[in-house]
């Protein structure tokens, strides 16, 4: 990128925006204007209200990461707030993107946007192949539709308009919320609680057996800034750790017991649903072009996660 940049990031007070504000704040590199934009800048639903953001700061680049977003019973229940409120915002987005010549934009997806029944490892080429898991459809098909507009916009425009995919995202900064966060923060939430309860017993939802691939934001963070700055497809780039990190919805409770200090037990109640048993994904297309790149360990990055909300938990989002 050269100098003179103005990136406008959507949803940079979420987990990801955070982390990537504490990114480039320690970079302090010349040439780029960060602007980091919340719900109180304006409701990215609207269109007026978009286009008064895109007016107010005229950016030429843009991250976008807001989204409804929500853990897997928010979603069963709310799937249609779910497609309607994220088709909404995306259409925003890249439309004034391209009505105001922004040169590049960079959404963010998800490996949930992959079919629910598929062969593994899954990779960029099969986004669309079949229809996403039925627990949060909604969230899944709107988020695709990222990906067929971006291609839209460059076959009739010419636009840079691409998209990351990563997995499961977390860190401090994240959504503590019991009812609608996702399953790491609110893993912590419910043990903190149990914690300060005095209880021996922490509870999970489901067997544990669950696979999940993790990332902590702030190495997401570090991803997206270089797709910002270098990558030049308009095809989707995944986004995420290595297939042999992949780790069971066990042994992160397990981790969290020992971030945590907790000498009690955990208890799996495998009579509640616990959504897709695997969606791993391979990163074989990053590691060609970032062969080198070290993902911080998952202990490491539990711990510190687990750290930050302690000392915030005040003003953690619950």
């Amino acid at each position: 990128m050269s100098e003179d940049k103005v990136i406008i990031v959507t949803g940079g007070s979420g987990l990801v925006g955070k982390a990537i504000e504490k990114i480039v704040t320690e970079e302090g590199k010349e040439g780029e204007k960060w602007i980091f934009l919340s719900s109180q800048d304006g409701d990215l639903c609207d269109y007026a209200a978009t286009e008064n953001i895109f007016k107010k700061y005229k950016p030429t680049h843009v991250i976008h990461l807001a989204a409804m977003v929500g853990g897997l019973f928010h979603n069963l229940s709310h799937n249609l707030e779910f497609l309607r409120n994220n088709m909404h915002i995306n259409d925003n987005v890249l439309q004034l993107s391209f009505e105001t010549g922004v040169k590049k934009v960079v959404s963010c997806l998800s490996t949930c946007v992959f079919p629910d029944k598929t062969s593994y490892p899954i990779d960029e080429t099969m986004v669309h192949n079949a229809p996403p898991h039925p627990s949060n459809y909604g969230y899944s098909y709107a988020k695709r539709l990222i990906d067929v507009a971006n291609h839209a916009y460059n076959e009739q425009h010419g636009c840079t308009f691409t998209s990351v995919i990563p997995c499961n995202v977390f860190g401090p900064h994240d959504n503590f919320n019991l009812e609608c966060s996702h399953v790491i923060p609110g893993l912590i939430r419910k043990l903190y609680n149990t914690i300060e309860k005095g209880e021996d017993k922490f509870y999970v939802l489901g067997s544990g057996a669950q696979l999940r691939q993790f990332i902590y934001s702030r190495d997401l963070a570090k991803l997206i800034i270089w797709v910002l700055r270098n990558y030049e497809e308009v095809e989707p780039i995944i986004l995420s750790v290595d297939e042999q990190a992949e780790v069971t919805i066990k042994q992160v409770a397990e981790e969290l017991v020992k971030s945590f200090n907790f000498k009690g037990d955990i208890v799996f109640d495998k009579t509640k649903s616990e959504g897709q048993y695997k969606k791993t994904a391979t990163n074989s297309k990053l590691r060609k072009y970032l062969p080198n790149f070290q993902f911080t360990p998952f202990d490491i990055a539990v711990k510190e996660t687990v750290d930050w909300f302690k000392a915030n938990h005040k003003i953690a989002r619950n």
